[in-house]
């Protein structure tokens, strides 16, 4: 199409779009002392290509997306040919991925790797050719790739899949190869590639682990059903808006999946879309109570990232880091609600009441919780006030304090000869107090681990109850602050002495406080050796 005929197009595209039917999308944007017509962005791809603001006089300001290394395209291959040159494991993995594409694999080469043999014994649509490829080879083929030992054998690779007309990717030679493979994502028929356009392979690889672990199993299930509903959506007499909303509960669904589509949710999910907004609020959503484990954000489990991804609303601790709160999705509505001993702090009722409410209204609720959700955590009240207001409710538990400082630590909680049993215990009442109902005995058991929350200010009568209950003074107990942060502090004593260090001290971070035999071997560790791991773990994240 010429310059005169596009514009044409483009004015007769304006046109219906002010008095057609997608007029109830344009919206009116001042631009100096004149009104023009825009779309929404996104709204419509042909729109976006033909609709433009500028006079017939204007030049071209060129493309919206500039500077692309590459272009991303996701190449039909079912039923076409391939052909391969080489016999290596390279040529075995991208013969792999075209035969599973559903290509006619045809490879040419005069020394196969047994892998490769197997590969073809396994799979008809793969056939061996024991010489060398020839230029006629190239002929007909939807793609070529090849490997090459030296930068002529490479050359005359390409010369020959060009001559044919067939596009070549010549392995680990970018400046010979028309295209090349990046780092897949497979939850067919739901497929993802990564290019860092030959720079950072590695870089790639590791998006590419951090995509698998957000993304659900199940989403696969879900992509294969929305083509199945797409058909039947083509002969519903369904409004557009409607659609629109359709798709978006679709994905909003997908992503946060559990299970695969069920009978039902087609009908569900159109009835919730047709309705609107109205009604949307009526439905039920759910809450999930989530450990965001002791501070470290490596320490979230895959699961924990999925809800936050999938969350509308999330009700963060305190004591959660701000680096596992960024992880939420942005749309996400973040509301602290953080709980200090002895400061300022939100109602154990309140934060209840906030849950019903939200999840009432059809939101998707994280309740963010430091550590584990059950350890400590109240969690026992919010998920009974859940049950009795009907709205469904999950645990995703999290790492505890108590195993990430050990972890640090590296010392066994349960070191044989030494510790028989391990207890969690909370120091601190629902008054701020020490609780008046502990088992000493079992507290001062010498070949007990003991592992004490929300300690710091009843410290000093813990160990005097402790030491007048008959404890050993010299019993190892030591504090870790900040567990797996790159700040973790620690403070090494006895029972004896660790109150009047700890107090010196003044730890204003979360605290967990160890006491037995089994923490001496934590004495020897060198801190410096830690804070140097936390450090780089650090610089890698």
């Amino acid at each position: 199409m010429d310059r005169n005929a596009c514009l044409s197009e483009r004015r007769d595209y304006t046109s219906w779009l002010a008095h057609g039917p997608a007029a109830s999308i344009i919206r009116s944007t001042k631009v100096g002392d004149e009104q023009r017509q825009r779309p929404r962005i996104g709204q419509n791809a042909r729109m976006n290509e033909l609709f433009s603001t500028r006079s017939e006089g204007e030049e071209d300001r060129g493309p919206l997306m500039r500077d692309l290394a590459c272009l991303p395209v996701f190449f039909a291959l079912a039923g076409k040919r391939v052909v391969l040159a080489g016999g290596s494991n390279a040529i075995l993995w991208k013969a792999e991925l075209c035969q599973a594409a559903g290509a006619e694999v045809e490879v040419y080469s005069e020394d196969t790797c047994p892998g490769l043999v197997a590969f073809a014994s396994r799979h008809p649509q793969v056939s061996l050719v024991s010489r060398r490829i020839e230029p006629e080879n190239f002929r007909g083929a939807a793609l070529a790739i090849a490997e090459a030992e030296s930068a002529a054998d490479a050359a005359r690779l390409r010369a020959a899949a060009r001559t044919a007309g067939v596009a070549v990717n010549i392995i680990d030679k970018p400046g010979f190869s028309d295209f090349q493979f990046g780092a897949i994502v497979d939850r067919s028929p739901l497929v993802i590639g990564i290019s860092t356009n030959g720079g950072a392979p590695k870089l790639a690889q590791a998006l590419r682990g951090r995509l698998e672990a957000l993304l659900p199993r199940e989403i696969k299930l879900w992509a294969q059903t929305a083509k199945v509903w797409r058909e039947k959506m083509k002969v519903l007499d369904t409004p557009l808006k409607t659609r629109l909303r359709f798709w978006e509960l679709f994905s909003g669904r997908a992503l946060a999946a559990r299970c695969a589509p069920r009978d039902g949710d087609l009908a569900t999910l159109l009835a919730e879309a047709g309705a609107g907004a109205d009604t949307a609020a009526a439905v039920t959503g759910s809450v999930a109570l989530v450990g965001a484990g002791p501070g470290d954000p490596e320490l979230l489990t895959l699961k924990a990232l999925r809800a936050l991804q999938s969350a509308d609303v999330i009700l963060y601790d305190d004591l959660v880091a701000p680096a596992i709160v960024e992880m939420a999705r942005r749309e996400a509505e973040k509301i602290p609600v953080g709980k200090r001993g002895y400061k300022p702090s939100c109602r154990q009722d309140h934060i209840v009441s906030q849950l019903v409410a939200l999840a009432s209204q059809g939101k998707r609720v994280v309740r963010l919780k430091g550590g584990d959700p059950m350890i400590f955590g109240r969690a026992n009240e919010e998920i009974a006030a859940l049950r009795a207001a009907g709205i469904p409710v999950e645990v995703v538990p999290g790492v505890t304090a108590a195993l990430g400082a050990a972890a640090m630590l590296q010392v066994s909680l349960t070191e044989r000869e030494k510790a028989r049993r391990l207890q969690f215990i909370t120091a601190h009442a629902h008054d701020g107090k020490l609780p008046g109902d502990m088992d000493w005995r079992a507290l001062c058991d010498p070949r007990a681990s003991t592992v004490v929350y929300m300690g710091v200010k009843t410290l000093e009568p813990l160990a005097g109850l402790l030491l007048a209950n008959g404890m050993d003074p010299s019993t190892p107990a030591l504090l870790v602050e900040r567990a797996t942060c790159p700040d973790e502090r620690r403070i090494f004593g006895t029972i004896g002495n660790l109150a009047a260090k700890v107090a010196e001290a003044e730890p204003a971070g979360p605290c967990v406080i160890f006491i037995g035999e089994s923490f001496a071997t934590a004495f020897s560790l060198p801190l410096t050796q830690v804070k140097l791991e936390a450090e780089s773990g650090a610089l890698a994240r």
